[in-house]
């Protein structure tokens, strides 16, 4: 038998690109999916969401052959112990996510969401032992002023988009650490979820606060969708840092809350003040700032080792 060929790296880098298109297009446009299910409470879209992405990762689980490694993950207390905080992580930022969409507050998510790239590097700085370079103490600072300005001309604290960077930065830094790939720690985490998911669902269909009962094919369709939506962009997610450099990811992520910012002020019509837009001026601008120093930094590292 002869070996097998190695990938070509153009090949990959296309294949990787138009998966990480896919998955930070779907995150980004997501709200017009979430404003189809109003009529349920962010709970209890919470409580099917995690019911029906546990059965398609399951799915896949088992199209690859590998139950055995999850039931060695769930026996495994180390493991356990991880991804028990990244579930409750994942968890809590689903649901303000969904939250944001029902209560019309999709400008403060997708804030939330450019302000995550910064407050990973102070995550690392704070738990990792990592040093912030002058620049990137420039772009926290521009993020700093632009979160102070909001809060400030809005008379309100941006609560909803740190507390969906902060969910979202932590997960990541847990799932830095733990010890499984994406998608059996998808499945851990789900698994860990759903007691708590069936849970809400049941309660609310015995206090008769579901919307559930009653409801026509099409809407049983959308619910169960809600597993598709949270699972296969995090799939596609996956295969695309298999294939593309970080540094390249790192541009892709950037269109997730490009998406969400353009639905909120061109298709939701969410209020969009001045102050708004020079909060959001300087969170772009740090962003700018915190991206061509990471540019700038990666190709010095490379012209020292060739050195």
């Amino acid at each position: 038998m002869s070996a097998r060929r190695p990938a070509d790296p153009s090949t990959e880098f296309t294949t990787g690109s138009l998966f990480a298109l896919a998955a930070y297009g779907a995150w980004g446009f997501s709200p017009l999916f979430w404003r189809l299910l109003g009529d349920f409470a962010p709970l209890e879209q919470l409580g099917w969401r995690v019911t029906f992405a546990m059965a398609i990762f399951l799915t896949f689980l088992g199209l690859q052959g590998r139950f055995g490694q999850l039931r060695a993950a769930l026996g495994d207390r180390r493991m356990l112990r991880a991804f028990s905080v990244s579930a409750l992580l994942i968890g809590t930022n689903w649901f303000l996510y969904v939250y944001s969409v029902d209560r019309e507050r999709v400008l403060e998510a997708s804030l939330g969401y450019f302000i995550n790239p910064l407050l990973n590097v102070v995550l690392g700085m704070l738990f990792l032992g990592e040093r912030l370079r002058r620049w990137q103490w420039v772009a926290v600072a521009l993020a700093a002023v632009g979160v102070a300005i909001m809060t400030l001309g809005a008379g309100t604290f941006p609560w909803i988009a740190l507390a969906l960077a902060g969910s979202f930065g932590l997960y990541g830094l847990v799932r830095k650490v733990a010890p499984a790939g994406p998608l059996l720690g998808s499945n851990v985490e789900t698994l860990l979820l759903l007691p708590l998911s069936l849970g809400v669902v049941i309660w609310m269909l015995a206090r008769g606060e579901s919307s559930a009962p009653g409801s026509d094919a099409g809407t049983w369709a959308l619910l169960a969708a809600t597993g598709a939506i949270t699972a296969v962009p995090l799939l596609c997610f996956s295969a695309a840092a298999r294939r593309l450099p970080l540094s390249t990811l790192g541009f892709f992520q950037y269109i997730a809350p490009t998406g969400q910012f353009l639905l909120a002020v061109m298709v939701f019509r969410e209020p969009f003040s001045r102050n708004t837009l020079v909060a959001f001026l300087c969170i772009w601008a740090a962003l700018v700032v915190f991206t061509l120093e990471g540019q700038l930094a990666r190709r010095r590292r490379r012209a020292e080792a060739a050195r």
